[in-house]
């Protein structure tokens, strides 16, 4: 009797590690906008990846743009990238992000923040995909 209860308390060890294995907080798809007012948004891709360092890409696709200088600052939840994106007419623009993720324990976290993109200035909010 001893030996089943054994084996089932390290079942359920096992279950609740795996449970828990979710990766880095940054790691994955996020959609969202961003923009200067609550009306006038654009919407927004992130896809980032942690495999010992931080890389990401910023709407995949076409028009994708490779995410520079990222960081996060574990100590608040701090985040932080740029990139260099193509607007209409083909010129680059520069954009720099500086958010902090919320609710960092669940899995739907967020990551809401300020978006310079250009001389625009305006705020941002991702949703982390499950």
């Amino acid at each position: 009797m001893r030996a089943i209860t054994a084996l089932l308390v390290a079942c359920l060890a096992m279950v609740t590690l795996l449970w828990a294995q979710e990766g880095h907080p940054l790691s994955g798809t996020w959609h969202g906008t961003w923009g200067p007012n609550a009306t006038d948004r654009t919407d927004v891709t992130l896809v980032m990846n942690w495999d010992g360092t931080l890389s990401g890409i910023l709407n995949p696709g076409l028009k994708s743009a490779k995410l520079q200088k990222m960081a996060l600052e574990a100590s608040n939840w701090g985040v932080h990238f740029e990139a260099d994106i193509k607007d209409k007419s083909g010129a680059t623009v520069h954009v720099i992000a500086d958010g902090k993720i919320e609710d960092v324990t669940y899995v739907r976290r967020s990551i809401v923040g300020t978006w310079t993109q250009g001389s625009a200035k305006g705020d941002f909010k991702v949703i982390r995909d499950n």
